[in-house]
């Protein structure tokens, strides 16, 4: 979705308050393609802050479908963006201008799709469980733990002690 920032841009002290969508039904990184379950408004304050200069106030909900880490169950998982950024228009003269927020300008308008997605790439989650104490899934057979035991034998021996067990074993009287 692009918003037009031309009044803001051209009006010293200009302020809009607006409502967009957020048309993404999935979102796509490096770790996959997750799903969109619930989309909120995006609520965008746009201020003058200067000559060809705004600043681009806004939050928006937004909540996934995520595979837990440990037993793979369907986790709803709720981001609660809240952003502010810098943004300059074409003619702009200055200096100090930002790369990364020249990503977001097309033109006169910014693309309110492609700040949503740099935000939710900051505030990805680094791990996601259905519950804090998730057991996850047997080794052996695959069954999710969180259900119950499913009777596999876990004990795995200590491969440090394989060369002594060898030596009790050979010296075993029968």
């Amino acid at each position: 979705m692009l918003v037009n920032l031309t009044d803001v841009f051209t009006k010293e002290g200009q302020v809009q308050e607006l409502e967009v969508s957020y048309n993404a039904d999935t979102f796509t990184n490096q770790l996959g393609t997750f799903l969109i379950k619930e989309k909120g408004p995006v609520v965008l304050k746009l201020s003058n802050i200067g000559q060809s200069k705004a600043l681009v106030q806004g939050n928006v909900k937004l909540t996934f479908v995520f595979p837990c880490d440990r037993c793979l169950r369907d986790v709803d998982y709720t981001f609660e963006l809240s952003f502010d950024s810098a943004v300059v228009s074409p003619e702009y003269a200055g200096d100090d201008v930002d790369d990364d927020t020249s990503e977001l300008m097309e033109g006169y308008h910014l693309n309110v799709d492609e700040l949503i997605s740099n935000e939710l790439l900051l505030n990805w989650p680094m791990k996601i469980l259905c519950k804090a104490d998730c057991r996850g899934i047997c080794k052996m057979c695959g069954k999710n733990l969180n259900d119950g035991d499913c009777g596999c034998d876990d004990f795995v021996p200590d491969p440090r002690m394989a060369a002594i067990k060898d030596l009790f074993n050979a010296n075993k009287e029968v």
